[in-house]
């Protein structure tokens, strides 16, 4: 792929992106693309829905206009079907989780610098504490796998497997969408306790809480109950070094069946590191979030397999964005 090329204009421009991020981060955090729904509001109208200034509301609603977030006629304003689809809460498609996870990130990407300098961590895991950022990562997980999940359900052929192992599974997405795309399969999904409220509630809503259970506990420090038939790591080594992800693959092989199948989803890079670009900042976000994460390339997670002793490790012809690839191995 040929690499992009720069002009001033184009420099300056991306520098100041982060005007528009933060805008639409307040349109969303204020819940403004939710009050207007599919109905039609004045400035004031708006600002009497969020408790705001009547002056500083209609610039943000001006600007999210010009943004082509909103659609204004008449001094009144509206969504687009595009905002309607993806910026209300009412929709099943909603982002807005996602994009107050990005907001909530914003803090320490500022601080990158500082970050390089000194090769630690400038936020803690700690922040996940906070109710509302816990509720916007898992549930940003859940509205990015929603768009993800049934793709790889349908790519991945599980019709022969009884029962998967869906390990640091978050909300259940991955495990919902397999066991709806494969009657006979059950799932158990794994993670921390915290995380149980979420993944329960959201198991419940798509009828498969007889199917799918949950077991909580910390995969770098406790052993998983149970032997399965595959196990599902999504997204999860990037949050460790090399040495970390290599006992989560081994652990995750040790609860598998004799013939089991492993297969890792995450963001690949290149086998030089230094592309695509999607996983190259993404492995900048672990480096500002964790004490040794970051992305791996696909030859690494390759060899980290091999070292835990599984054959037959390919990728699966699976496109996503953003570069996240699925590896397969059995054991």
């Amino acid at each position: 792929m040929e690499k992009e090329e720069w002009n001033p204009g184009k420099l300056l421009g991306l520098s100041g992106n982060y005007w528009m991020s933060c805008t639409l981060h307040a349109g969303v955090k204020l819940g403004i693309f939710s009050h207007i729904g599919n109905r039609s509001f004045s400035a004031e109208e708006v600002a009497q829905k969020v408790a705001g200034n009547t002056r500083s509301v209609t610039m943000l609603l001006n600007a999210l206009t010009a943004m082509n977030l909103l659609v204004k006629k008449d001094d009144f304003f509206s969504n687009t079907p595009f905002s309607a689809s993806y910026l209300t809460k009412e929709s099943p498609q909603y982002l807005g989780y996602m994009i107050m996870h990005h907001h909530h990130l914003l803090p320490s990407w500022i601080r990158l610098d500082e970050g390089v300098v000194t090769g630690r961590p400038v936020r803690g895991r700690a922040s996940f504490d906070n109710p509302e950022v816990r509720e916007s990562f898992l549930m940003g997980m859940f509205n990015m796998a929603m768009n993800l999940a049934p793709q790889m359900a349908a790519l991945i052929d599980l019709s022969d497997r009884h029962n998967l192992l869906d390990l640091g599974g978050g909300p259940g997405t991955y495990a919902i969408h397999f066991c709806l795309k494969n009657p006979g399969l059950k799932a158990t999904v794994f993670d921390l306790k915290t995380t149980q409220p979420f993944a329960e509630r959201t198991i419940a809503r798509f009828g498969l809480s007889e199917r799918i259970d949950f077991q909580p506990g910390n995969y770098n420090e406790e052993a998983v109950k149970g032997t399965y038939d595959i196990a599902w790591l999504s997204q999860i080594l990037h949050g460790e070094g090399p040495e970390e992800a290599q006992e989560i693959i081994n652990k995750a092989v040790s609860a598998l069946h004799p013939g089991g199948l492993i297969m890792i989803h995450e963001f690949l890079l290149n086998n030089d590191l230094d592309g695509p670009l999607f996983p190259a900042l993404f492995t900048l976000n672990m480096l500002l979030g964790t004490e040794h994460g970051q992305s791996y390339s696909e030859q690494e997670i390759m060899d980290m397999l091999d070292k835990a002793g599984v054959k037959e490790i390919k990728r699966l012809p699976v496109q996503t964005p953003n570069d996240s690839g699925v590896i397969q191995g059995k054991v």
